[in-house]
Parts: C-alpha cells; structure tokens; sequence
C-alpha cells in the first residue's frame, strides 16, 4: 500500500457566514436570526464577524501562501433571499459570484455548504423554522437556486452543517425554533424535516448536476464507556448509535434504521412522514461522508435510567476521561479518536470520508512582536494528521482530505472572540474591533511546510 497521500489531497479551511462575513445590513442581505442576538461579557454581537465580506480576497492570499486547495463556505441563506423565501437578491448572489470566481483563480476548490443554523428570520418567527415543513420546502427552494448558480463552478457539497445536532438539545436553537415547547417529539420533527431537506437536495444535485458530489455532515461525538462496566459500555453504544449512526445510516441506506424505529414507536414519539418522504429518503445517495472532530468524552450509565431520553445521555452521565489532556474550554484532546472515527465510518459504510473540521480553540492575546507562539496548535493538528495518515496507511481508510476549522480566526459557534482556532490572527476583540489586521501566527509556517509535502513533512 502506498504511504503517500493522493496528489489531489484536499488541503483546506472550513468557516460559516455569520461567523465570518458580517456585513449584517449590507447588499440587501435580510436578517437572521444570529442578527437579532445581542452582545454579553464575553460574547459578541454578530454584525461584523471577521468583516470577510469586504476583506476576504486578503484571506485568501493567506490560503493560497499555505497552499490550501479547497475552502468549504457557506451560502447565507438570508443574504441570497432576504426574506428566506420569495424574491431573489442577485446582489447577494452577484457576492457569491465574485467570491467563488475569486477563490478558483487561486486554484482553490470551493465547497458549498447551505445552511450553518442562521434561519432568515421571517422564516423562524412566521413559521417555527425547521419545525415547518413550508420552511422544508423553502430551504429546497433556496438550495436548488444555488446549485442551479453554481454546479458548473463548484464540485463539493454539503446542504448542513453537523446535522445531527438536529438530534441533540442544540436542535431548536440551530434549527431556527424561537419559540418551541422544547419536547422530544418536536426534536425528532425537526430531526425529520431536515433529513427531507437534504434528501432533496441530494436527490435534485444527482439528477441535474453531473460534475458535483454531495455527502451528508455530521459532528462525531466519540464516547468511551467511563469503566468496564457493561452497562457504561451499552450506553456508550446506544449513545453512539444515536448521535453519529444514525444520521450516517441514513445518508448511506436512505432509511431509518431498525433501532430508531423501535425507539420511536415505543416511546411515541413518531415524527409526521409526508407521503413521499420514504420514496425521497430511498432515492437520497452520498458520494462520500463528511464530520467535524475536535474531543472525545465518556460516559457513566450510574444516573442514567429507562426514562432518560437518549438525547440526554451525555448531559447526565458524561464524565471527563481522566487519561486525555483537555483545553482550557474543558474539551478533551484525543487523536487517537479520530483515527477510530475514520476507520469505523469507512468500515461501516464503504464510503469515502471527509474530515471537513478539526481543530484546537485557545485563548491567545497578540503580544509585542506580533507573533504568536502556538506550540499547542502545531502539537495537536500534527497528532492528528498522524492519526488520519494511520488511518489511511495502516487501516485501508479512502479519505478524501483535511479542512480544518477557522484557520484564519472567526468568532467561535458562540459569539466568543477569544476563543482562537487559526494559523493567522484576526486582531479585533469581542467589544473592541480594533483594526482587524490578519496576523500569521507559528503555525502558519508549519502548516505550510505540511501541505508542500503533502502531509509527509510533520516535523
């Protein structure tokens, strides 16, 4: 087996619009509903992110100088259609145009994902978000016109960002519910409706777009049993089951799997299948899997009983593992999980896979020479690196690339500012946006040195 990474290796950076664009009330961009959040101590207002909708050209100099080949963006959905649904702004998408023209003439592959939980906000306060299925039907709407723009420019698409949050406590927030009872049921709703939502994207990109491939995202929540115990071992399982297997399965097969259906009926919680869902779900294929990774974690069965729902396994028996290390956020650095990911994945469903974030948040404040010693970074996407390379050299793991998330720093999925992932510093704070020079940091060369060697060079 060859010990060299395929030569078109992707190599790149992943971010979301509202995390880097800002521009908030420009180019007749609508609101979204991160639009409408308001600042606190440690968490900023969302108006101007990183301001990449007039500097992002010098972002991708950076790029390029690292020699990163593919960027993974998102569309605003709210920048494209004000309103979520009805006219069309094409000066947003005479935006985008500029962007992915941009982005090619570098040689960088863009990669297309749709929706990063920034629901247009007529959409979430008129109709519940993805609790609706008229917002179901006008996400579609809104996914065919992009791939109708682009499918001749733009291969790689992804239509959610680590949809299986959709399964988790994060799904009403993200899935653009601002008003919600909050219950199981509805959960699986909207678990439901997205997963119509990317079949039908899926479906309408196999039919009409020939040169583009289009693969469902989860967030791989990696769970060790806490002991070896068999009942921390099972909830372990089941855990897994139901946060990383199941949207997998589905976005392979185009069904649910046995042990959702169990779960679903004996609890009563069946979501409402609209005729033609199964037939829709049936048709859906993937060209490949894609994940986001950053921890692992494990979990005690003690407080967990037959009446916790399985959503809630993590915030009632999750504990520390004492053997990893963790960053200052509390998330545990394990690379050897990421191997574990990778191989299970391929072996389970004999499809390429696609680590389309992975990463290390720190605290890191730019000192007098400018330069930012991150060690600590270099450290953890080497290990990692390593851990993919096993994967695919000791293991027969097909893997498509490595983007890593925010390279050039963005605010963090909560708003916070302080909490830096990039090879190259942003310098704004959360109240206090400075001047927002690009800054590279240590990492930035080494980075540089791993992508001319094609992820050989790792020293």
């Amino acid at each position: 087996m060859s010990s060299q990474l395929p030569q078109d290796f992707l190599w790149g950076n992943s971010v979301s619009s509202m995390q880097t664009e800002g521009a908030w009330n420009e180019g007749g961009k609508g609101k979204s509903v991160y639009d409408i959040r308001e600042a606190g101590e440690n968490i900023s207002d969302w108006k101007v992110g990183t301001d990449s909708y007039h500097r992002y050209k010098e972002d991708f100099d950076y790029m390029q100088e690292l020699g990163m080949n593919c960027y993974r963006f998102q569309i605003s959905w709210s920048r494209v259609f004000p309103n979520g649904d009805g006219e069309v702004n094409e000066e947003g998408l005479e935006f985008y145009d500029r962007f992915i023209d941009d982005l090619l003439e570098r040689g960088i592959e863009p990669m297309i994902c749709l929706y990063h939980f920034d629901m247009p906000l007529h959409l979430a306060e008129k109709y519940r978000g993805f609790l609706s299925r008229y917002v179901v039907d006008a996400f579609v709407r809104y996914g065919k016109a992009i791939v109708d723009r682009y499918k001749e420019k733009v291969k790689y698409w992804i239509s959610f960002n680590e949809q299986n949050i959709f399964a988790m406590d994060g799904a009403f927030k993200i899935g653009g519910v601002l008003e919600a009872d909050g219950t199981e049921k509805e959960l699986y709703q909207i678990q439901h409706n997205t997963l119509i939502a990317h079949a039908e994207i899926a479906n309408y990109i196999h039919e009409t777009a020939p040169k583009c491939e289009i693969g469902g995202m989860v967030t791989y929540s990696k769970a060790y049993p806490a002991t070896s115990k068999p009942k921390d071992n099972l909830a372990a399982q089941i855990l897994d089951d139901f946060t990383n297997q199941f949207h997998l399965d589905v976005f392979t097969n185009g069904k649910y799997p046995a042990f959702m259906l169990s779960y679903l009926k004996e609890h009563n919680l069946m979501p409402e299948f609209k005729e033609g869902d199964e037939d829709t779900l049936a048709k859906m294929k993937s060209d490949w899997l894609s994940f986001s990774y950053y921890a692992s974690s494990t979990i005690n069965a003690e407080k967990i009983t037959t009446d916790t729902p399985i959503y809630k396994y993590r915030e009632i028996g999750g504990k520390p593992n004492p053997n990893l290390e963790a960053t200052e956020w509390g998330w545990q650095i394990d690379p050897i999980g990421f191997r574990s990911i990778l191989r299970d994945m391929y072996n389970r469903y004999k499809l390429p896979v696609f680590p389309i974030e992975n990463g290390i948040g720190v605290i890191e404040e730019l000192p007098e020479d400018e330069l930012i010693q991150d060690d600590y970074r270099i450290e953890y996407h080497r290990d990692h690196l390593q851990a993919m390379k096993d994967a695919i050299f000791l293991d027969g793991v097909e893997c498509i690339g490595y983007l890593g998330w925010g390279l050039i720093d963005i605010l963090s999925s909560q708003g916070d500012m302080r909490k830096r992932y990039g090879l190259v510093y942003v310098n704004r704070e959360n109240h206090d946006l400075k001047d927002m020079r690009r800054i590279p940091k240590k990492s930035f060369n080494w980075f540089k040195k791993v992508i001319e060697s094609n992820g050989e060079n790792l020293d």
